[in-house]
């Protein structure tokens, strides 16, 4: 069982995988970067994370944290002036590389969380530190994590980051082996469009489906509210959320009697919203679509004309096509009222 670290009322470590992800606006410019901040948090970022790399962004944190709707993260690059600033300015974790900091700076930054009780993220990189292989880098994140124990400190985030999938999986794999301290997840360095989000997914996605992490962020090049809408869909992939409405389709062949992947787009669609554990199959033909749609809360067989509704299995009755999506919301909407 992980600690659990509270970042302002979130906690993390609780079993309760959180989203993250960062602005890319200048942080002193306090209206844009508030309006992105909003906007991640309406998309579902539980944690939002705002560079701090000069005084002049440290000194509007106060701004920020004051119309947050979420939590907020500095991100700390060198030194420990920016951290103490925006500290005693409200913000509610810090992540610091150790690598690019002294004992000194550390050690000032320490006593500070301590008297704010602050929370730290130790965020060590490969390219900032001088770890070869996925083991020499989770111990030196430990051996991190040990000296800010030692000031006296233990509300600690650890993270390992590498731009290559198959280390920082392995790292993490590591890390998650010799720690109880929440773990943030993530591929750094990811890419853009397709390429980057397949790339995540395999890395995040093969450390959630063994319960490694406890935040993630999706790392994207371009808007971040990208990077927290597919953080989403990961985690419903990953089956770490169910609360939501899951469409299967079948893959279709030359037996499909109705227009399958419209009608499942537009099912998913209409049912993006909702938030209750509901799975329902849009099968193409009723041979093996009942049979296959089994596991299914309920589901539609299709048929020449008229096709097949489903519960658990079992027929329900006969639909004609053209009441096919009515039909299935009907039964989405009683279900989710029985509930």
């Amino acid at each position: 069982m992980k600690k659990t670290v509270y970042v302002g009322n979130v906690p993390i470590g609780s079993g309760n995988i959180k989203i993250q992800s960062m602005t890319n606006t200048p942080t002193w410019d306090v209206k844009r970067t508030l309006t992105q901040i909003c906007d991640l948090a309406e998309a579902g970022a539980d944690l939002v994370r705002v560079s701090i790399p000069d005084e002049k962004s440290a000194e509007v944190i106060d701004k920020l944290t004051q119309g947050s709707p979420v939590p907020l993260i500095g991100d700390i690059h060198f030194g420990e002036r920016c951290a103490l600033i925006s500290i005693e300015k409200g913000i509610r974790k810090i992540r610091i590389n150790p690598g690019n900091m002294s004992d000194a700076a550390i050690s000032a930054v320490v006593k500070k969380c301590i008297e704010y009780k602050v929370p730290i993220r130790v965020g060590v990189n490969k390219g900032s530190c001088s770890a070869r292989t996925p083991k020499e880098l989770a111990l030196a994140c430990l051996d991190a994590a040990k000296k800010i124990e030692d000031l006296g400190w233990d509300q600690l985030v650890l993270a390992v980051k590498t731009s290559d999938v198959k280390e920082t999986v392995a790292s993490y794999e590591y890390l998650a082996s010799l720690t109880d301290h929440p773990l943030h997840i993530g591929l750094t360095e990811s890419g853009v469009g397709e390429t980057a989000k397949l790339r995540s997914a395999v890395a995040v996605g093969s450390l959630l489906v063994k319960g490694i992490g406890d935040t993630v962020r999706i790392s994207l090049a371009g808007d971040p509210v990208e990077e927290v809408v597919f953080a989403k869909k990961l985690l419903r992939a990953a089956g770490v959320d169910e609360e939501y409405v899951h469409v299967v389709a079948c893959p279709t062949c030359s037996r499909t009697c109705i227009p399958v992947e419209e009608i499942a787009s537009l099912l998913q669609e209409k049912t993006k919203n909702i938030t209750k554990r509901l799975k329902i199959a849009v099968m193409g033909c009723v041979v093996n679509g009942i049979g296959e749609g089994k596991d299914a809360d309920f589901g539609i067989a299709g048929g020449e004309g008229k096709s097949i509704l489903f519960e658990n299995g079992i027929q329900k009755e006969i639909v004609q096509n053209d009441k096919i999506i009515d039909s299935l919301l009907n039964m989405t909407e009683k279900y989710c009222h029985d509930e």
